[in-house]
């Protein structure tokens, strides 16, 4: 159920999201085009943020990384429906489950990316203005269909991200790799 806003695991008012999903999933109830420039990192929740937009514009030496399993959670902001939608099953496991950090060149390779650019943000800009000369109708009207298959099975997804995640959090493996990371050792886990 939705609330006051107090309560970030309460349902947003689209009765699909919780607040950390809603910031990567608002990218797909706006009407109009979202793109994502991305230099520096995209890890984690700044992955999951990029993913959530229409299109991503990268610079080859960007590092990327799904990287929530490397602290014992797993993506909770939509990332595994979204990451499942963009890249073969087998591509989304091995990225999640290993954590590894990759660049924005693979980004691509693999399909997370749509383009690569120097500046990324010159390139979104110059990509905004060749979409805003189209029919602004049309455009929308597009967004919306394709919005409709991606999001089908959308919120079933995330409630279940929002269970497993709530299981997770503060459990001794969950804990381990925490104080493990911090402690610059390998993690001891127990299963």
């Amino acid at each position: 159920r939705a609330d006051d806003g107090r309560n970030p695991g309460a349902l947003t008012s689209s009765g699909i999201t919780h607040l950390a999903q809603q910031v990567c999933w608002v990218w797909q109830e706006l009407p109009v085009p979202v793109i994502a420039a991305v230099h520096g990192h995209a890890l984690g929740g700044g992955a999951q943020i990029a993913l959530g937009a229409d299109i991503r514009i990268s610079t080859t030496d960007a590092k990327w990384s799904i990287r929530e399993v490397h602290w014992g959670l797993i993506p909770d902001m939509t990332g595994t429906f979204v990451l499942s939608q963009l890249v073969r099953p087998d591509v989304a496991k091995e990225l999640t489950f290993t954590a590894r950090v990759f660049d924005g060149a693979e980004a691509h390779a693999l399909g997370l990316v749509t383009r690569l650019a120097d500046d990324p943000y010159a390139a979104a800009h110059q990509l905004a203005a060749e979409i805003a000369g189209r029919s602004p109708q049309a455009v929308r009207g597009v967004k919306a269909l394709y919005n409709r298959v991606f999001a089908q099975q959308a919120a079933e997804q995330f409630a279940m991200e929002r269970e497993v995640i709530g299981g997770l959090i503060g459990t001794p493996n969950q804990v381990e790799a925490i104080t493990a990371n911090l402690e610059n050792r390998q993690p001891v886990f127990h299963d």
